[in-house]
């Protein structure tokens, strides 16, 4: 009996190591766990966490096309339904070149008495004010008293930098700005940061084989409102190294 005893208690010792064992080494991180476990493990977390930022980019994505869309939509809308005041006076008037309907809209100003004074920034340097006179089929002498001619603008910025130069020689605080519709809100924003102070009413151009105002059935128009938006948004939100400075005053001979 107390052979069978000391086997049983064998038994129930061996047992009791056996569990406390396995016991133990499930909970040991130094011990070898199942390969299920062990995939789990070493490839749930990463591929849980480059799942997440594959959503968040996708998102972002998404987001800045949106804003982009809905942005261009806001742009393109507005360029179609702003029209020329009714009835508006300045100090004087600027036109920036680009087209001969701009310059034909500034000089009938002009003729009209909304401004004393019309600039035209942006002239080739071989044009000359004979030249646009008899394209606009205008008065002569009212070029030779009343019409000055810019000639050193090649860009948007260039002309912003003309017009300040020229108003300030003048001494005018308020301007009517004569350009394409497409071309204004940019033109805008390079002059508001050329002459701040001095008030600026826009008189958008818009030409008829465009048809701005149906743009989204014109593929042409579309495209011409969508490069655009884009050189506004560089222009308004963009790094500030086109913001001119002060330069100095031109005289208005020098821009004759």
């Amino acid at each position: 009996m107390a052979i069978l005893g000391e086997t049983a208690s064998a038994r129930l010792m061996a047992m009791r190591i056996r569990n406390e064992g396995a016991i133990v080494g499930d909970r040991d991180p130094s011990v070898a766990t199942t390969p299920k476990r062990m995939a789990w493990t070493d490839h749930g977390p990463v591929n849980s966490v480059a799942a997440r930022m594959a959503i968040g980019t996708l998102l972002v994505v998404v987001a800045f096309f949106l804003a982009f869309g809905i942005g261009f939509l806001w742009f393109a809308t507005r360029v179609a339904l702003t029209g020329a005041p009714a009835d508006v006076h300045a100090d004087a008037i600027v036109v920036l070149t680009g087209g001969r309907d701009r310059v034909q809209g500034g000089v009938e100003l002009l003729e009209e008495g909304r401004g004393r004074r019309l600039l035209i920034s942006g002239v080739h340097p071989q044009t000359r004010a004979e030249d646009i006179q008899r394209a606009t089929t205008s008065d002569r002498s009212l070029f030779e008293c009343c019409v000055d001619l810019g000639h050193r603008a090649a860009t948007t910025v260039g002309n912003a930098r003309e017009v300040a130069d020229w108003a300030r020689a003048h001494g005018f605080s308020s301007l009517i700005v004569v350009t394409s519709a497409y071309h204004m809100p940019r033109s805008m924003v390079e002059l508001d940061r050329a002459l701040p102070g001095v008030s600026k009413i826009a008189w958008p151009v818009k030409r008829a084989d465009l048809a701005i105002e149906t743009w989204f059935s014109n593929p042409t128009t579309a495209k011409l409102l969508l490069h655009e938006y884009v050189k506004y948004i560089v222009t308004r939100f963009g790094p500030t190294a086109s913001i001119i400075r002060p330069a100095e005053v031109a005289t208005t001979a020098s821009l004759r």
